[in-house]
């Protein structure tokens, strides 16, 4: 492969936000644009300057021009896009999650084994600045042994499209999964997950799912750790919190309970009252190349006013990152992280969970085929 890599957006809501990433980035073009609306693509077409413009899917596949597709569709999407571009020789990045059934999770490891093409599920969590800051810190051993893991996802999903009153909590759990996981290099082995509450009939018929929270226990793999993680989606009074969770011996992070408050720094040994610390999480912005720096900040965000922005702060800064990472893997002829087995495992977790959860917390172990 050469010096640069040709990516093709699909879906151009939230995906535009990735385009002028690519665009700026020193390796990388947007060579194609994909959405069913022909309107719509034409009008992000014309602001970002790209000429190649597809309503078919297939046509973006067939064309020899594109090197990866970047899928941004809605979730029902995820897998059988994936596992057509992987047939059509497309290395794939998309959007969390990997899909929403352990089939479709199995069928994409096994086409990424036979082609030897790179898959990587664009999780934002594990390069947000949060992570990152919490990752240098057990690197650099300020945390200790880490003791515990928790994250939680609370998010009333009224007013959001449609698809997602068909959507079972614990399915689109990555964001709590992955930093939990990944933070220690780990894989889930099995979970033990309770269900609580109920939505309203309407949700539930659409969902199939009762439980207004599902609150899910990870074992993690040849470790001594477990991590616990909850969601909910409707019916449950909470301000949004996308949070992340770490116990060591020496220091503690605590997410901060209201969104835009300084989060917590705890240090053990210290007199009572000096144990907590609010912090300000600096950016990692010096961890990219120069020019793309500046799309870790709110202020280059597009659509400034897309849901998925204003709850979370524009992801934590991540998007850059994980433009970068795949990029990276792609020249660099290696796996990028997540790549697909890690990918499974982390969305595998939340759909074991739930089935978890209709057997009244029975442990599930996960898939073998995500164990690595």
């Amino acid at each position: 492969m050469s010096q640069s890599v040709n990516a093709a957006m699909i879906g151009l809501g939230f995906g535009a936000e990735f385009i002028p990433i690519y665009q700026a980035h020193p390796n990388a073009n947007v060579t194609a644009i994909c959405r069913r609306n022909e309107a719509e693509l034409n009008k992000s077409g014309d602001q970002f300057e790209i000429e190649k413009r597809y309503t078919s899917y297939d046509d973006v596949l067939a064309d020899p021009d594109i090197d990866f597709v970047h899928i941004n569709s809605p979730i029902p999407d995820h897998a059988w896009m994936s596992l057509k571009a992987l047939d059509a020789g497309k290395h794939v990045m998309c959007t969390v999650p990997m899909a929403t059934t352990i089939d479709e999770c199995r069928q994409i490891v096994e086409k990424v084994n036979e082609t030897g093409l790179k898959y990587m599920m664009a999780e934002t969590v594990v390069y947000s600045r949060e992570y990152l800051f919490i990752k240098e810190l057990y690197e650099k051993g300020e945390l200790g042994k880490i003791q515990h893991l928790a994250a939680s996802h609370p998010q009333d999903m009224d007013g959001w499209p449609s698809y997602w009153e068909e959507m079972i909590p614990m399915h689109y759990a990555t964001h709590v999964v992955s930093p939990c996981l990944g933070l220690v290099n780990g894989l889930a082995e099995y979970v033990s997950c309770m269900g609580s509450g109920t939505v309203r009939e309407e949700i539930a018929q659409k969902s199939g799912n009762q439980f207004a929270v599902e609150s899910c226990h990870i074992k993690i793999k040849d470790s001594d750790l477990t991590a616990h993680i909850w969601r909910c989606l409707y019916d449950v009074a909470r301000q949004y919190r996308e949070s992340f969770d770490v116990y060591g011996t020496k220091k503690s992070f605590e997410w901060t309970l209201i969104e835009n408050e300084p989060h917590v720094l705890h240090t053990a040994k210290k007199p009572e009252p000096e144990i907590p610390e609010k912090i300000e999480v600096p950016d990692f912005a010096h961890l990219l190349p120069e020019e793309i720096r500046r799309f870790t900040l709110p202020a280059e965000i597009h659509d400034a006013e897309h849901l998925s922005f204003l709850q979370g702060g524009g992801h934590g800064g991540s998007h850059p990152h994980l433009v970068n990472e795949f990029v990276n893997a792609l020249l660099e002829d290696r796996d990028p992280l997540p790549n697909a087995v890690t990918s499974a495992n982390w969305t595998c977790v939340g759909i074991c969970a739930h089935e978890s959860a209709t057997k009244g917390g029975e442990i599930v172990k996960l898939p073998e085929f995500t164990l690595g």
